[in-house]
């Protein structure tokens, strides 16, 4: 009889893990995008060249691989057209707004083209003491140029997670004041030199930026760039003393996310409006670092020489990879909590390489 309870319980706990694991991502169903009246143009992959046998075989294949479980979403636009897109877990993410991370940054380099644009900065290479008052605190910041903050050579100490049990950053230390907070670090390097990805360079951008305009860097960034691009469902955090957070906070969704991505695309337009300035989009997307993490870093840019693609990158597997050469744009997104080799990163362009292929 123990044996026979045994026998059940062994089954029940098999299938119910079984059951687990088919939830863990839909069946795919189909990649037609959806009419929400968001501003994308909808458009079908044959009309765009994009073979579309082959593409579905893409998205199956995405929806069913197991060794990609954390994936959310995966999104195909091309000349400027939403052509396929497929929600993994959940068919709400088209509308419901998740934590993009660090490409919140890349959201910062270009509010920082429109800041040059309406001359609230002068000029990247200037002084950050030009801007922040702060810095009288703290003279041996003086020299740090903006143009630091963009290539994260500020050389300032500072660790997103934390060095040997020390928990260093913003948040977690939750001073009272995040700019004197990061100012007042070490410096480790002579700014300009060395790169150490960190939050706090950009953080320090939308200090800047939040002085000069007068108001909260999301409430100008509204205004000046989202409304512009018909965003809608996007909402940014702030610090608790009222600094808008500029190496992560940005909540929004894929359809949204793609919108910066087509902005740059676009050299900086969106419906042939000009929102960004065609020579900042240029400057910005110029590699300045020729290696971190095995990729160049622009201005809080990404880009992949190897495959001629500028991207977007947040922690967890949020993507958005413009391929210029082929008009296309991919974007891709994850579940945003999970962690070192759980977070959808290895092995993640290997999608958009299979997408370019059959870009005629």
């Amino acid at each position: 009889m123990k044996k026979i309870c045994l026998f059940l319980i062994t089954i029940l706990i098999f299938t119910s893990c079984l059951k687990e694991e088919e939830e863990l991502k839909k069946p795919f169903l189909s990649y037609s995008p959806k009419q929400i009246n968001d501003g994308w143009e909808l458009s079908t992959p044959a009309a765009e060249n994009i073979e579309p046998v082959a593409l579905t075989e893409i998205f199956q294949d995405f929806h069913s691989d197991e060794k990609i479980w954390q994936v959310r979403s995966l999104l195909v636009f091309r000349n400027g057209k939403l052509v396929a897109e497929s929600y993994t877990k959940d068919d709400n993410d088209i509308t419901t707004p998740r934590a993009i991370w660090s490409c919140t940054k890349q959201v910062v380099g270009l509010l920082t083209g429109i800041a040059l644009e309406q001359k609230l900065v002068n000029n990247v290479t200037d002084s950050i003491s030009a801007y922040l008052t702060e810095t009288s605190l703290f003279p041996d910041k003086k020299n740090i140029r903006i143009e630091d903050l963009l290539t994260m050579r500020s050389g300032i100490s500072y660790s997103n997670d934390g060095l040997s049990g020390q928990t260093d950053d913003l948040l977690r230390q939750l001073p009272d004041k995040s700019t004197e907070f990061i100012l007042g670090r070490q410096l480790q390097d002579n700014p300009g030199v060395n790169p150490q990805y960190k939050d706090c360079d950009p953080q320090l951008v939308s200090a800047i930026i939040q002085a000069q305009c007068g108001k909260s860097t999301d409430q100008w960034a509204k205004e000046v760039l989202f409304d512009k691009l018909e965003i809608k469902c996007l909402r940014w955090n702030t610090y608790k003393d009222g600094v808008t957070l500029g190496g992560f906070g940005i909540l929004t969704t894929p359809r949204e996310l793609a919108k910066f991505g087509q902005c740059v695309l676009d050299s900086g337009e969106w419906k042939r409006e000009i929102i960004v300035s065609k020579d900042w989009i240029k400057q910005m997307t110029t590699v300045r670092i020729p290696d971190l993490y095995g990729y160049q870093f622009c201005y809080l840019w990404w880009q992949d020489k190897n495959r001629g693609m500028t991207f977007m990158w947040g922690h967890g597997g949020q993507y958005v990879c413009i391929i210029p050469s082929k008009n296309l744009l991919v974007v891709m997104t994850a579940e945003v909590n999970t962690q070192d080799d759980f977070q959808f990163h290895k092995g993640a362009f290997n999608w958009v390489d299979r997408i370019v292929q059959i870009a005629d």
